[in-house]
């Protein structure tokens, strides 16, 4: 099982997770020739040796028309602390550039920047046109396009806006818009079939916007990291950002400890600023044993509860983020006759999905098992056919490869068209 262990004891950003990906692939010059023939207007990728407490590395250099994107953190005696990242913003700003920053990424506060740029802004829907015309794959795209609607998510809930009112500034879109597809790209160059990544350190104290000052991890990475286990520490300054957060959650199927596994290469990518451990991520590659996730299973027996009461629990623990919920009929004490209620979910989630059991059904008490699943990678790409573009839901892994076309997208077509399901399924390409 070919295996991708991330390791974020300095937090993770765009930029340093796809200079740690580089390293791990034996053409180099093949990826930055791809990068730079994208389109991306003005757009320029380039490799800087990099050495941080006496490590050789990487470090990825991004530039916008020559412009690297940088934000300003909090300078003061708590907090002096550099990032090269790029900003979200739903309105125009301008930019003063006090010092220096280490990552790359789409973020959830405003800065002033020195140079008084004036940047058009980009909407959620923009980004996702400019991901559809460049020329990578399907998977790529939908990878892409995958992790900035995490981003965009976070972003509305923070600002209290709907996703459509998300704009992004531009040198700071153009910049995202490579670190993400740059990363999308080398996870499908190196075709892990197992990824996980290390518990991530996000750093700590406060960073300064033009809302004010935040805690650490800024609103929008503490929203993207729910369900991650994360932790501070002693170094001010902000290690994870919201863009690094959301290729981990996209790409990550699990986080702990580094798995068995036999070590093939190791990759390094830096960030810019020194602290006193290496500022950097670290991938390692190999083979491991076959893909396994942790798995959480609540169940309860129901012997009073009406058909329209389950239903609506069902409903309501989906929607909360169960993998799945399903009921078996059983026999019950004095032969009544009963359900047996099972939730499947992340072991992150259980405690809120067993509130949610306790609140919508009839039932005392609730069973608990932690269990392990093996998996394969999942993905959604868009198809086109003779009757209309498809969803198809992917998965591969484990020696196999299985694709089913989304079933309200068949049966969406075969209304509009007055053909059967089974023709519309038959003109989705197989791969």
């Amino acid at each position: 099982m070919k295996t991708l262990y991330l390791e974020c004891g300095m937090g993770a950003a765009g930029d340093m997770l796809m200079a740690a990906l580089l390293e791990l692939i034996p053409d180099r010059q093949a990826f930055l020739d791809k990068m730079n023939a994208l389109g991306l207007p003005g757009v320029a990728v380039e490799v800087e040796p990099a050495v941080k407490c006496g490590i050789t590395s990487t470090h990825m250099k991004i530039t916008v028309h020559g412009e690297e994107e940088e934000s300003v953190d909090v300078h003061d005696h708590e907090h002096e602390h550099h990032h090269d990242h790029d900003h979200e913003h739903d309105h125009e700003h301008h930019h003063e550039h006090e010092h220096d920053h280490d990552h790359d990424h789409p973020h959830d506060h405003d800065h002033d920047h020195e140079g008084h740029h004036h940047h058009h802004h980009t909407s959620v829907a923009d980004i996702e046109g400019i991901i559809d015309g460049l020329d990578v794959s399907a998977r790529v795209k939908a990878d892409a396009k995958a992790v900035y609607a995490l981003i965009a998510e976070a972003e509305s809930k923070v600002h209290g806006h709907p996703i459509s009112e998300i704009h992004f500034h531009e040198v700071g879109t153009l910049d995202a818009v490579a670190d993400v597809v740059g990363v999308c790209l080398l996870m499908e160059m190196i075709g892990a079939e197992q990824i996980v990544a290390s518990p991530v350190h996000v750093g700590s104290g406060y960073v300064r916007c033009m809302h004010g000052v935040l805690p650490v991890p800024a609103p929008a990475t503490a929203l993207i990291l729910t369900g991650i286990p994360t932790y501070g520490g002693q170094i001010k300054g902000e290690l994870c950002t919201p863009t690094g957060a959301a290729l981990l959650k996209h790409f990550a199927s699990s986080f702990g400890d580094r798995p068995m596994m036999a070590v093939q290469a190791i990759g390094y990518g830096m960030g810019k600023k020194d602290f006193e451990r290496a500022n950097c991520v670290r991938a390692f590659l190999g083979e491991g044993e076959n893909a396994r996730e942790p798995l959480t299973r609540l169940e309860c027996n129901l012997d009073d509860i009406t058909g329209e009461e389950l239903g609506f629990a069902q409903e309501q623990l989906m929607k909360a983020g169960a993998f799945d919920v399903y009921t078996i009929p059983i026999g019950m004490k004095k032969s009544r006759p009963g359900i047996l209620l099972n939730v499947i979910c992340s072991p992150e989630n259980a405690d809120q999905l067993a509130q949610l059991v306790m609140k919508h059904t009839t039932t005392l008490g609730i069973r608990r098992q932690d269990l392990t699943r093996y998996f394969l990678h999942r993905y959604i790409d868009t198809v086109d056919t003779a009757y209309g573009p498809v969803r198809v839901k992917r998965a591969e892994g484990m020696g196999v490869k299985k694709q089913k076309a989304e079933y309200d997208d068949l049966a969406a077509l075969a209304v509009k068209n007055g053909v059967s399901l089974k023709e519309i399924r038959n003109a989705v390409p197989q791969e």
